[in-house]
């Protein structure tokens, strides 16, 4: 059973930044394409990043510049870097195997002065 642990999220200032964390069991980690992705109050969830088993990575094109994604094979854990934090970065962010549909309780973001 699959099972997503995602961290790292809270409530910061404009400008400042943050990395998320997700430690994944369950699956065979290094072989499997990973994902971030968010949901906005109000908003659907969105993409914004995917990374391979092997690190080939790409990004939805407006999230090019301040989001960076990685992983560790070795701590079965993926991150995503968020520099400049705006409000509207405000979300939930979740981690997930690529085209999985069923998803992990997130970890919040709130970007606000």
């Amino acid at each position: 059973q699959v099972q997503l642990v995602e961290s790292g999220g809270g409530l910061v200032q404009p400008g400042e930044s943050l990395t998320l964390s997700c430690v994944v069991s369950g699956i065979d980690f290094s072989r499997t394409a990973m994902g971030w992705y968010r949901q906005a109050p109000g908003k659907k969830r969105e993409f914004i990043a995917g990374i391979t088993g092997g690190s080939v990575i790409n990004y939805v094109d407006s999230f090019k510049g301040r989001f960076t994604i990685s992983r560790d094979n070795a701590k079965n854990t993926v991150y995503l870097q968020i520099n400049d934090l705006r409000p509207d970065d405000t979300a939930v962010y979740y981690c997930n195997q690529v085209g999985r549909t069923s998803w992990g309780q997130g970890t919040q973001v709130t970007v606000s002065s």
